[in-house]
């Protein structure tokens, strides 16, 4: 199986379980790795028979911009939607993090890991 790796897309949202944060949001980053085989795009050079990342990328932005209280339902949105949307896609691998979390020490992100397989 082949992978198509999507790194360090950086959000900027309002997810979280606070009021606080649903009004002055925070930032995220997400990575999402997928596996799929590529060959028949390696030998042919056409879009069409590969998985395009920049719908991997559409993905993120647009379910990481549906507000929910939990970086765990965000996530599984993203897995969801990338297996409906994309019928290549055998497994995948999300990770969702905020960064600077409002939780009382000096933390640099917190990061939840969800995968799923077809």
């Amino acid at each position: 199986m082949d992978q198509i790796i999507l790194e360090n897309v950086r959000v900027f949202t309002n997810h979280g379980c606070l009021d606080e944060e649903a009004k002055i949001g925070s930032d995220y980053r997400v990575d999402l790795r997928i596996d799929a085989d590529l060959s028949t795009s390696a030998q042919s050079d056409k879009l069409k028979d590969t998985v395009d990342y920049v719908h991997l990328n559409k993905i993120i932005k647009e379910e990481m911009s549906v507000r929910s209280k939990l970086l765990e339902h965000v996530a599984q949105r993203i897995l969801d939607r990338t297996f409906k949307d994309l019928e290549m896609v055998k497994f995948a691998e999300v990770k969702v993090a905020k960064i600077n979390p409002p939780i009382g020490g000096d933390v640099q992100a917190v990061t939840i890991v969800m995968t799923k397989s077809r």
